[in-house]
């Protein structure tokens, strides 16, 4: 009974229309989003790079200077 009553309901009404109500919620998603993302960039830039995971300046410095090195 409660299903026909549901069915009988949801075909008179075809005029739905999302409103201010819709618009406050994409809003309000939009502004946290906006926030989230600068919070991840502030603590990506506390990120410091491992010391020895890095290649020493020397080598990096011949590897720069002679440029590409042809695949062989």
């Amino acid at each position: 009974m409660t299903f026909g009553v549901l069915a009988a309901t949801s075909s008179s009404v075809s005029n739905v229309q999302p409103g201010v109500l819709g618009f406050l919620v994409v809003a309000g998603i939009g502004v946290a989003l906006v926030f989230l993302l600068r919070s991840m960039n502030k603590q990506f830039r506390k990120i410091t790079p491992d010391p020895s995971a890095t290649p020493s300046t020397a080598a990096h410095a011949d590897e720069a200077a002679s440029g590409p090195q042809p695949p062989g």
